[in-house]
């Protein structure tokens, strides 16, 4: 499955929030890839499965594939 989400890197509190797009907070700041390791990382958890960027590594709003293990 494939969703859109939108990243907030910089932000005081990690945390998903639902909506359409998906926003997704992180601490990390958007260098040499660290935000979209979180973002990973919190997905992963959000949703309990594998999760990969399909597109929009260097953006804000990404699309995300969601793989249910």
């Amino acid at each position: 499955m494939r969703i859109e989400v939108k990243v907030v890197p910089n932000s005081r509190a990690e945390g998903v929030v639902e909506g359409s797009p998906l926003i997704v907070r992180v601490k990390e700041p958007p260098k040499k890839g660290m935000a979209n390791k979180a973002v990973l990382k919190l997905l992963s958890k959000h949703f309990n499965a594998r999760v990969k960027i399909v597109s929009g590594a260097k953006r804000k709003k990404k699309i995300v594939e969601i793989e249910k293990v």
